[in-house]
């Protein structure tokens, strides 16, 4: 996600495979059909006759040709000789790959994914000039909490598959009726099942405005929002937008790194004295990712046409996403070493596999050469923010560096277990701190839908 402090100059300091509008288009490949999303947007808004605004329902549905293409293409995966180390200091380790593609040619199943996106409701609709892709889950209870919640990079919509139904259906996941939402969960640009922007500019700040526009466009006058990693960056932009429409944001990778901190990471030296224990800790897992985890972040944000490769080789891509963080990587490790974890195979590669199929491994590359925001850099948001702690986050938040970044916290807590994927691994956790952040808000929002 965010770029080390010496690169940030530049960039940070500072359908699906048929699409169902007014009937079954043809089995065309994703890739051309993906490509061609933004020309034909015009020709499918007067299919549905309802203008380039309509909200169009969308099925994912890939052929038996693009999956069976992505098992020969893993099975003929050309292997670099093994690392020289013993573990993963020179990058995925050999063993966890191969072991990652011996399944996923041979025993894993796309079409249970598949299956798990389109019982939720999947919808497209055109904003400033692209197609956005987004599910919409609304609870069966009257006074339930809109929510949007934003995936990142290597995420997906995948990450929150889980959360959906605890959120939306709580008297059957331990909560009453009092803890539902309304749940909206948007592809980013260049994303899964969004269009690629064929123009420059999408950055979060433009990201959070077509946000706004989603959730008015479906109804919501009042509303909250969540995110992670990019999620996060495009939440906070949101709030920094001051739409009267926003009540609160949650995040669980907040953006709280004080400047004087910043300002010695930068340096790469000792951490400064008279820390607590939570704020050198901290620092010491900024240090590391900063000396050892920023390798992709940095072409993306420099040289993202470049990958090249990740289009064209599966188990390319597939190491590329997994070398995100040092505790993730570890985790999906001793996942394919057949341990229990948060993640399991099918999680993982449902994602990687999402990446593959929609041809957007280069197109959400660019979201990082895009944008201009120091990342972990307080942006004086001006709303109540709630903050989950997750320990294997890239860093866990002290409580006062978060109380100082965000003057209107509402919220803060430190999680016992999980990591960068926080809806993801620990979905019960997740969806409880989702009830605990927001359940003063929910006056507000019932207020508003009794208004319409």
């Amino acid at each position: 996600m965010p770029d080390h402090p010496g690169l940030t100059r530049r960039r940070f300091l500072s359908m699906t495979a048929t699409t169902f509008a007014a009937g079954t288009t043809g089995l065309v490949p994703f890739s051309r059909r993906r490509d061609a999303m933004n020309d034909a947007a015009a020709g499918v808004a007067q299919q549905t006759g309802s203008g380039k605004t309509a909200v169009r329902p969308f099925h994912v549905n890939f052929s038996d040709e693009e999956l069976s293409d992505l098992r020969k293409r893993i099975k003929a995966t050309r292997w670099p000789t093994r690392e020289l180390v013993k573990d993963a200091a020179q990058g995925v380790q050999l063993s966890t790959v191969q072991k990652l593609a011996q399944y996923w040619a041979t025993d894993y199943d796309w079409r249970k994914c598949e299956a798990r996106l389109n019982a939720v409701p999947n919808f497209i609709t055109e904003i400033d000039g692209i197609d956005i892709h987004f599910i919409h889950a609304r609870s069966k209870h009257e006074n339930a909490l809109p929510m949007i919640v934003t995936h990142g990079w290597p995420g997906s919509i995948v990450e929150q598959l889980k959360i959906i139904e605890p959120l939306t259906n709580p008297t059957a996941h331990g909560g009453t009726s009092a803890d539902a939402f309304h749940v909206v969960v948007p592809s980013l640009p260049g994303h899964g099942f969004s269009a690629k922007p064929t123009v420059l500019g999408w950055d979060p700040i433009r990201i959070a405005k077509a946000w706004v526009v989603l959730m008015k466009r479906v109804g919501y006058s009042k509303f909250v929002a969540q995110g992670g990693d990019w999620g996060n960056a495009v939440t906070e932009q949101m709030a920094l937008l001051k739409a009267p429409e926003l009540l609160g944001i949650h995040t669980n990778m907040p953006a709280t790194v004080p400047a004087d901190i910043a300002k010695s990471l930068n340096a790469g030296g000792a951490p400064p004295q008279g820390l607590s224990p939570d704020e050198k800790g901290a620092y010491e897992q900024l240090d590391f990712f900063y000396k050892n985890g920023l390798g992709y972040a940095g072409e993306m944000s420099h040289r993202p046409q470049t990958l090249y490769a990740l289009e064209d080789s599966p188990v390319g891509l597939a190491g590329w996403m997994l070398d995100h963080d040092a505790r993730s990587q570890e985790m999906i490790a001793r996942v394919f070493d057949g341990k229990s974890e948060g993640l399991s195979r099918d999680d993982v590669l449902d994602n990687v596999s999402l990446y593959w199929l929609t041809g957007t491994a280069v197109s959400s590359a660019r979201l990082y050469w895009e944008s201009k925001l120091a990342f972990f850099a307080p942006k004086g948001v001006p709303i109540p923010v709630a903050v989950s702690v997750f320990p294997d986050e890239i860093y866990a938040a002290p409580k006062s560096w978060t109380e100082r970044a965000y003057p209107k916290l509402i919220h803060y807590n430190r999680l016992p277990k999980g990591g960068h994927f926080a809806a993801w691994e620990q979905p019960t956790a997740f969806v409880s701190e989702m009830r605990a952040s927001f359940k003063s808000f929910r006056g507000a929002a019932a207020a508003a839908s009794s208004d319409r």
